[in-house]
This record gives structure tokens, sequence and C-alpha cells, in this order.
């Protein structure tokens, strides 16, 4: 039996060192592919895509899928994979660089040196008399608070904590990794609101969903201490700008740095808004494409899944050439239908692994003997079923 070679579809620009993690002899990944059995992608825009039906997933090479119509994969029985953590550490840098502009109050600075004239001859006499204007302070003995305490949240936390500052976290979903990750010294606060009134600096962390979106708005800004920076490298829609906007016109709010420019807050002084550099490290491209391609790659061959924002995890040895991957909607009965189709076909079945997360459940089935169409095809036709792969071994 000879291997099936996989068209991957590149939407973005995607490192070298990931896509090395797909042998040319079984995929052919590329631009321009027009039935691809799976997707890479950046931050293009995908939900005004027409996503071909050939497409059996989808690799985010980053941690947010906001650009990815995951609710209409799910639907189709089709992962979205992305790279949690393979970018935090490129983050957590940026994080602690917009701390030290604040503080210190670079952006101002740097702007009144770029005004100076190199022919005045006045100049070294206006650089001492114009720095006064943006005399800062120090980071150390301060109180950074973090909203999210994953994988960022926890790098943060730990840097701030080296550099002196007091650390105060909230995240009402905190995993058991990301809670022996975190810092001893960490004081676990009890809502957002608390974090909000004691920290002198507070960065955002959060994935933007219905629970987090504009989570700091007009109706908790006002509780920030008078000159507090907000920092926000989550996502755009978990602040609302507007308020932002009128804290800052109010001098309430001290300055806000963030990765998302945009024409509300464009040009004010106090605003330091990156173009979303987050991940734009050669390291963290490097280390979330090879991650999303190791991911697509065990799926695509073996239907194994790990980092999946709309399956659950399920990893199953190989213990037979024959295997069976099924992404179904999470009812009673499933495996019962499952294993009558196969048995009625004269399969038997070597090992089995059922998973589920919310309304999605997955299933891998290993047989001893090959499946044949018919039998895919009664799978398939289960009601409740949303895909139906078969990954035999040559």
């Amino acid at each position: 039996m000879l291997e099936r070679k996989f068209d991957i579809l590149i939407l973005n620009a995607i490192s070298a060192n990931g896509l090395k993690q797909l042998p040319s002899e079984r995929y052919h990944a590329a631009k321009d592919v027009k039935a691809p059995d799976a997707v890479l992608v950046r931050s293009a825009d995908m939900h005004g895509i027409d996503i071909p039906a050939s497409v059996r997933a989808i690799a985010r090479a980053g941690a947010g899928t906001n650009n990815i119509p995951v609710a209409a994969m799910s639907s189709r029985g089709v992962p979205v994979f992305n790279a949690p953590g393979a970018n935090a550490n490129a983050v957590k840098e940026l994080v602690l660089a917009g701390m030290l502009m604040a503080a210190r109050n670079l952006p101002g600075a740097l702007r009144f040196v770029a005004s100076l004239d190199p022919k005045d001859s006045a100049m070294e006499h206006k650089v001492e008399d114009g720095k006064k204007h943006f005399a800062g302070f120090e980071l150390i003995g301060h109180t950074l608070g973090i909203v999210g305490l994953g994988k960022i949240g926890c790098l943060v936390a730990d840097a701030a904590i080296r550099l002196g500052l007091n650390v105060l976290g909230y995240d009402p979903d905190i995993t058991v990794d990301a809670a022996w990750s975190l810092p001893a010294q960490v004081k676990r606060a009890a809502s957002v609101a608390e974090v909000l009134r004691n920290a002198h600096f507070v960065s955002l962390h959060v994935p933007l969903v219905a629970a987090t979106k504009h989570l700091v708005n007009a109706d908790n800004l006002g509780s920030m201490k008078t000159g507090a920076v907000l920092l926000n490298f989550s996502r755009e829609g978990v602040v609302d700008d507007t308020a932002v906007l009128a804290s800052l016109e109010k001098k309430h709010l001290g300055m806000y740095v963030c990765d998302f420019p945009n024409a509300v807050l464009h040009g004010h002084e106090r605003v330091l808004a990156l173009p979303h550099l987050g991940a734009s490290t050669r390291e963290a491209e490097d280390n979330c494409a090879v991650m999303v391609a190791q991911q697509l790659r065990d799926y695509l061959e073996h239907g194994n899944i790990a980092n999946a924002v709309n399956f659950p995890a399920v990893n199953m040895a190989r213990e037979s050439k024959y295997r069976v991957a099924i992404a179904n909607a999470n009812v009673p009965n499933m495996l019962g239908q499952i294993s009558t189709a196969m048995a009625t076909a004269g399969l038997n079945i070597h090992n089995m692994v059922n998973k589920s997360r919310g309304e999605m459940a997955y299933t891998l089935v290993d047989v001893d003997s090959p499946v044949q169409d018919t039998v895919l095809a009664r799978l398939a036709g289960i009601e409740g079923v949303l895909s139906v792969r078969y990954l035999p071994l040559s």
C-alpha cells in the first residue's frame, strides 16, 4: 500500500524550520494548493474565505484563533490547532519593555529628541532643560497586577518578581500546570476588580471570548490608581478603547500600552501602540511553526490531537496498521453505534480511545484488518458523525 501525499495550503509566510517538520516525500505545502488536506495560517483572516470541503485540519502558527471560523470548522469535524506558549517568552519580553517605556516616559522622551534640530547651537542646553519633563520612576517596589495566569502570565510574573516588583494575579480558570509554575511570591486576587484597585501596572493575558469582551471598561477603569499603566498584549477587544481614551483625557489612567493600533487612540501622547509585535521574533515564529506542524502531521498521519481549540486531546499509540478517526457530536450511544457498525462488518476492535470536550467528541479505533469503503460510509451515515478518516499504515 502506498502512503498518500498530503497537500497543505499556506496562507502566510511560515517559518522554514516549521515547514521542515513536513517531509517533502509525504507533504506538498504551497500557497496555490486547490484542494488542500489542511491549512497552515498565521494572521490571515479566514472568515471570508471559502474553505474547501477537502480540508481536514487548520493549524494556526500562534496562540489566538480569532481569525479562523472555529465554530464552522467544528460543525464539519475539523480540528483547529494552535501553539499555546510557543511565543510566550517573546510576549513576556515585550510586556517588560512596555512597563519600562511607560515608567521612564521613553516614548515622549524619544519624540522630544527627534524634534530637536542637530544644527541648533543650543541643542545641548535644550536637552538639559527638556529632560525634566520626562522624569519617571523605577519599577522596584511597585505592584504589577496580572489578569490571566497561563504560560505568558506566569513568565511575566516570574520576570517581574526578579525585577523587584510585587505581583498580584487573578485567573479563575488557572490550570494545574500553570499553578505549579506560578512563583510562590505571587499574591492571588479574588477578582479583576481587586487587581485593578491595587496595582500600579496591570497586564492582561486572556483570550478574547464573550466573557472577556471589554473586560476593562468604563465601569472599572475608574477604580485603578491614578497614574496607573494598563498593558494589553492579549487581544484588542479585551479593552474598551473609548473608555481608555476618556480615562486618559481625565488624567486618571497614566498610560495605555498595547499591541493593537486603532483609530480611536491613534496619536494620543500617552498611548504606546505597537504594530502587533507580540510574537514577532525569529525565535517565536520558529517555535510556533514547529509546534503546529508537528501537531498537524501527527493528526493527518495518526489521528492524534494535541492543542486543538475545539477538540479534546487524544493520543493513542499505534497497535495496528488499520486506524479510523471519527469526530462526532457528544451525544449518547455514539460509541455503541460505532462498535456495532464495525462488528457487523466483521472487524475486530484492537484498541479504542474516546474523549469529549463540550459538544465535541472524538474517537480513535484500531482494528485488526483493512476497513472497506462501505464501512466508512456506514460510519459517516450515523446521525451526529461529523467526519470519518481512514488512516492505514503501509
